[in-house]
């Protein structure tokens, strides 16, 4: 039996979530985590030189983010970023109630982000966590008097249940259908691979950098559709 198929079958029937004390149950909850991490002061500026002195060898560094895997380097702020990476998954996994000791491998590539660069709405297929860590976020300028609606430098998640706020009323949480927050440098951010998200334009001369990822469980690989 494989390594994840002998995980699953020790796991047990899944379990249907029990309501709090006075009755009320959460349903299809999605959770993320947003971390600062220790050490972080002394890792940026490392990683900031590191991953623009590779920008300036690879122009595709940012797009191109399938080729190698940028937290296999030995590089040791890499080494301290992938190890804080793996702490954090295993505490997502465990709020989250399933085994920790699930194998996976990790997958990193660096974002350099310009004046004006931006990612579309994606989610990440064939990964179970995704997630991103902050090594240097400048500060935004306006782009426009007058416009609530802009969030440059922001990263956006969507609501899964695109219909949930059709009926929201007031004070109503579903009323949002989508989150969005302004990272901080020493922020690592976690969160279901399915979820589709989205980075909004940089709106400073100073580059946005940050280090992406994905968290794989080990499964096949002829499992999976071609995409090439």
């Amino acid at each position: 039996m494989a390594d994840f198929e002998a995980v699953f079958a020790l796991a047990g029937p899944v379990a249907n979530p029990l309501p709090d004390d006075e009755g009320f149950i959460a349903l299809w909850p999605t959770l993320m985590l947003r971390q600062r991490l220790p050490g972080f002061e002394a890792a940026n500026g490392i990683l900031a030189d590191w991953i623009l002195a590779r920008a300036r060898q690879h122009k595709d560094l940012t797009t191109d983010y399938r080729a190698g895997n940028l937290l296999a380097e030995t590089h040791p702020a890499i080494r301290w970023l992938a190890g804080c990476i793996q702490v954090s998954a295993r505490q997502y996994m465990q709020r989250q109630g399933v085994r920790t000791d699930t194998p996976w491998s990790l997958q990193g590539w660096a974002n350099v982000n310009r004046r004006g660069d931006y990612h579309g709405v994606h989610n990440h297929p064939h990964s179970y966590l995704s997630g991103t860590y902050y090594v240097a976020v400048p500060r935004q300028e306006a782009l426009a008097e007058g416009r609530l609606d802009l969030a440059p430098g922001e990263i956006s998640f969507l609501d899964p249940r695109p219909q949930a706020n059709m009926t929201a009323i007031a004070g109503d949480a579903q009323i949002e259908a989508e989150y969005s927050l302004l990272p901080a440098a020493g922020d690592l951010l976690l969160w279901p691979a399915w979820l589709h998200h989205m980075v909004h334009p940089n709106a400073s001369d100073e580059a946005r950098i940050s280090i992406s990822f994905n968290i794989v469980l080990k499964r096949p690989t002829d499992h999976l559709p071609d995409q090439s």
